[in-house]
């Protein structure tokens, strides 16, 4: 029976820690990272590290607010409690549209891996639909056992990365039987720079999207008794997490693999690994691929779940998106987002190069947006909490508010970036469309509202007459 209620506080913090590693290590390190290093050449690296130095800031930003102001709807009720109601919904509504259409990316890569892997028979929409129930109903049962397995989905991905650089580094420096130092790809094939240092920087738009999944843990801490411990080892750890695991496997593929080597680019890290002796790479990194979506997608249900459970709490959604089971798990939210996400799936089969692809670019730059307001989020309510309440301060932003405002220039940038880039036009033109669409339904909304308070203040006399 499904009640309004609270959500069940049943993730601990060991899956909060590992929710937090594996939202940075998503299907796009392993498979988009080829793409990138095509694009920039060795300097892939240097693109990998500002980005993921923009990542740290936003998150070490998102991180003062949330500990000092724990809240469900996360960086959704920062932006309305800085900006007023409408940033609030802007913000809620596109990152629920972004992770929904992540549902359906992930569900169809998913079933494509394990049928080209293991099942060469089964058609593509049977591997989706499978995928799709099966983690609708892991969300479904507790949100204990969507941490459960995004605990272990994690701590696959993380062990897979821990081994490649290991492996990696013990290669390239020589340090195996039988082997020398292999430096010389970073500079053998046109210089370290083949492409100029443009590039370097326009492909930060490309890349950063890899990112995006580190600020699920503040969401995530809503529903835990340690979220204010968990979202400080989050944003403490994330240095550490993003410089290891996205720079240092970069840096390890194109120590290994010259850069002009489109072929054995398009999936990097099985190429790699064969370069380097590892018996099975395929199998391996098939398994760990399917993990990583597989965690891409049950994070993605979470999430969009959550914010959707948000927005209603707010009055932005339904009211009925509220309603929880006895076991605190917003059953109706999740059906929701499970059947947008269908039926995303079902537009990728029957019209690929218009409908999906419109819903691809028009959620392509919708991540930079909320990390924008994010930070202007940050700039705005630390001022307010310094006057207000210093106390809850636990943890703070470096160097505000300079480093504050050089990260929202820096992330204009990046979306100006992809204005002017050809192959990321069309997402920056849907995505700035897709906000103004959502702009206009808030717009459309508060006209209601307020007709509506009209209408009942003119009733009420009369109904109190009636009496």
């Amino acid at each position: 029976m499904s009640q309004e209620g609270q959500l069940q506080k049943g993730l601990k913090i060991r899956h909060l820690t590992m929710i937090a590693f594996g939202g940075s290590i998503g299907a796009g390190l392993f498979v988009g990272s080829g793409a990138i290093i095509q694009m920039t050449g060795p300097a892939a690296v240097v693109t990998a590290l500002l980005a993921g130095i923009l990542v740290i800031l936003v998150m070490r930003m998102l991180g003062e607010m949330v500990v000092a102001k724990p809240s469900l709807g996360s960086f959704s009720d920062y932006a309305r409690e800085a900006l007023g109601n409408w940033a609030g919904f802007t913000v809620g509504w596109l990152y629920w549209y972004f992770w929904v259409i992540v549902i359906a990316v992930e569900a169809i890569a998913g079933a494509q891996i394990l049928r080209d892997w293991l099942f060469p028979n089964m058609s593509l929409w049977a591997l989706n639909l499978i995928l799709l129930v099966a983690l609708t109903v892991t969300n479904i049962f507790s949100v204990k056992a969507y941490g459960e397995f995004e605990y272990w989905f994690s701590l696959i991905k993380i062990v897979a990365i821990t081994l490649f650089l290991t492996l990696g580094g013990a290669y390239i420096f020589g340090l195996l039987p039988g082997t020398e130092m292999h430096l010389s790809n970073l500079t053998a094939h046109g210089g370290f720079i083949p492409k100029g240092p443009g590039i370097v920087f326009i492909a930060v738009a490309t890349i950063i999207f890899s990112f995006v999944g580190s600020e699920i843990v503040t969401i995530a801490a809503a529903e835990s008794v340690e979220s204010e411990k968990a979202v400080v080892k989050a944003v403490n750890s994330v240095i550490v997490r993003i410089m290891t695991f996205y720079v240092g496997s970069v840096f390890i593929i194109v120590s290994v693999i010259p850069w002009n080597d489109a072929k054995a680019l398009t999936n990097p890290y099985v190429s790699a690994l064969k370069v380097m002796g590892m018996p099975y790479a395929d199998t391996i990194m098939n398994l760990v691929v399917v993990t990583a979506v597989l965690s891409c997608l049950n994070s993605g249900i979470y999430t969009a779940s959550r914010m959707l459970f948000a927005l209603g709490d707010k009055g932005d959604a339904p009211k009925w998106i509220t309603q929880v089971t006895k076991r605190g798990v917003p059953l109706k939210a999740i059906l929701t987002c499970t059947i947008f996400g269908f039926i995303s799936v079902i537009m990728a089969f029957v019209s690929p190069d218009t409908v999906f692809q419109f819903l691809l670019n028009s959620s392509g730059a919708i991540a930079l947006f909320v990390y924008l307001l994010i930070a202007i989020s940050q700039l705005i309510l630390r001022k307010k909490m310094e006057r207000e309440a210093p106390e809850r301060l636990k943890l703070r932003m470096w160097a505000y508010p300079y480093l504050t405002i050089l990260a929202s220039l820096s992330i204009i940038a990046v979306i100006t970036t992809m204005a002017f880039n050809a192959s990321t036009r069309s997402q920056f033109t849907l995505s700035i469309l897709s906000a103004i669409v959502v702009v206009i339904l808030y717009a459309i909304k508060t006209n209601i509202s307020k007709k509506n308070s009209i209408n009942a203040n003119i009733l009420k006399p009369e109904i109190t007459k009636l009496d």
